[in-house]
C-alpha cells in the first residue's frame, strides 16, 4: 500500500520575497523615478526655442484640465499643445515600452546583455518601413510607414518564434541564434531597399533609421497608447513567475511554472511594446539594455519592482534624451537614437567587461 504524505508547501525565492530594507528602497526608487520625470516632462513642455516658463506651463495645463489656471497667448498656446506636450508624451510612452521590454527580455533568457532587438523586432520593423518608404506606398496617407513598421515587427517575432520551435519546445539558444538570422537576412532586405530608392527616399529612410521624435503628434500618441497600456499593464503579472524562472527551467517547472507558456506569453508582450515603439519613432537603442540592469544593481533582481520599475527608468531616460537632443546642438536637432547609442555603447562594454568577469552571473 502506498503512503501518501503531503507535499510541503511551494517556497518562494528570496527575489520574491523582498526584505524590508529592500522594500523601502524600492519605494525610495519609485518615488525618485516618478519625480524626476514629472520634472523632466515640465520642463521639455518650456525649454525651447520658443520659452515658455515653467508657472505659464502649470497654468495652462490647469486651465485645459479645469483645475484653474489661465490660458496662454495663442503662440505659447499653439507651441505647446501641438509641439511640445504630444513630444513629452510620446517620449514617455516609448520609453516606457521599450524599459519593460527589456527587462522582460533579460528575465526570458536570464542574461543581463539581453533587449528586445535580439530576437529581430527592430529589424523587422525596419525592413517595413524602409520598404514602404523605397517602394513609395501610400495606401494609408501618412500612417503607410508607421503600420508598415508595426506590422513587419510583429510578423518578425511570429517567424523567429516558429522557425525556433522544436519538438513543441523553445531553446533560449535556438531563439537568440534564429535572432541573429533574422536580423541579418533583415540588414541585407534593407541595403537592397536602399539600392533602389531615390536620393530623396534615401533621405527619409536614414532619418527614420536614426530615430527621432520630431514628428511626434497627438494621432501618433494615440496610435501608440493602447499597445503601450496593454503591454505595460500586463508584464508585472508575470514578475514571480520571472522571479521562479530566474532560478532555471528545471527549478522553475517543479515549482508550477508552465515555462512555454510564459516564454510565448512574454515574447508576445515584448514585440508588443517594442514594435509599436519602434513604429512611431524609429530605432532607438540602449535603452532596454542600460535602464534595467541598473535598476537591478540598485535594488537587486527581483522583478516586482524591476519591471515596473524598468518602465518607469526608461520613461525617464528618453524624456531625457529627448531634451538633450533638442537643446544641446540648437538650433540644430540630433537624432533621438544617435545620442542614445553614444552614450549607451560605452556602459555596454563596461556591462560586458564586468559580466565576464562575474562568469555571466547577475549583477
Amino acid at each position: 500500500m502506498t503512503a501518501l504524505v503531503e507535499a510541503p508547501a511551494t517556497p518562494e525565492p528570496p527575489a520574491a520575497r523582498p526584505p524590508a530594507r529592500r522594500r523601502g528602497r524600492s519605494t525610495v526608487l519609485t518615488v525618485s523615478l516618478l519625480a524626476a520625470l514629472l520634472l523632466l516632462s515640465l520642463l521639455s513642455a518650456g525649454i525651447g526655442a520658443y520659452e515658455i516658463p515653467l508657472g505659464d506651463v502649470l497654468a495652462s495645463v490647469q486651465h485645459r484640465t479645469g483645475l484653474g489656471g489661465h490660458a496662454l497667448d495663442r503662440t505659447a498656446e499653439s507651441v505647446l499643445w501641438n509641439i511640445r506636450l504630444p513630444r513629452v508624451v510620446l517620449a514617455v510612452l516609448v520609453g516606457a515600452s521599450l524599459g519593460c521590454a527589456g527587462a522582460l527580455m533579460q528575465g526570458v533568457f536570464g542574461n543581463p546583455l539581453a533587449e528586445p532587438g535580439v530576437i529581430g523586432i527592430s529589424a523587422g520593423a525596419a525592413v517595413g518601413a524602409v520598404g514602404a518608404i523605397a517602394l513609395g506606398l501610400t495606401f494609408l496617407g501618412n500612417w503607410t510607414v508607421t503600420v508598415c513598421a508595426f506590422v513587419a515587427g510583429l510578423a518578425t517575432v511570429l517567424l523567429v518564434y516558429a522557425m525556433s520551435r522544436s519538438g513543441g519546445r523553445t531553446e533560449v539558444v535556438t531563439l537568440i541564434l534564429t535572432g541573429i538570422a533574422v536580423n541579418a537576412f533583415a540588414g541585407a532586405l534593407i541595403g537592397l531597399f536602399l539600392f533602389f530608392a531615390d536620393n530623396a527616399q534615401i533621405t527619409q529612410i536614414t532619418f527614420w533609421q536614426l530615430g527621432s521624435l520630431a514628428q511626434a503628434t497627438w494621432p501618433k500618441v494615440l496610435a501608440v497608447l493602447p499597445c503601450a497600456l496593454l503591454g505595460l499593464a500586463v508584464a508585472p503579472f508575470h514578475s514571480r513567475r520571472l522571479d521562479l524562472l530566474a532560478l532555471g527551467e528545471r527549478p522553475a517547472r517543479h515549482l508550477g511554472v508552465d515555462v512555454e507558456r510564459l516564454r510565448i506569453a512574454l515574447v508576445l508582450v515584448v514585440a508588443l511594446l517594442t514594435a509599436a515603439a519602434v513604429a512611431v519613432a524609429g530605432i532607438i537603442t540602449f535603452v532596454g539594455l542600460l535602464v534595467p540592469h541598473l535598476l537591478r544593481m540598485a535594488n537587486g533582481p527581483g522583478h516586482r519592482f524591476l519591471v515596473p520599475g524598468s518602465a518607469l527608468g526608461g520613461a525617464v531616460v528618453l524624456a531625457a534624451g529627448d531634451l538633450a537632443a533638442r537643446t544641446v546642438a540648437a538650433p540644430a536637432e540630433l537624432p533621438l537614437g544617435v545620442l542614445t547609442a553614444l552614450l549607451g555603447s560605452p556602459f555596454f562594454f563596461w556591462l560586458l567587461r564586468r559580466t565576464r568577469r562575474r562568469q555571466g552571473g547577475w549583477a
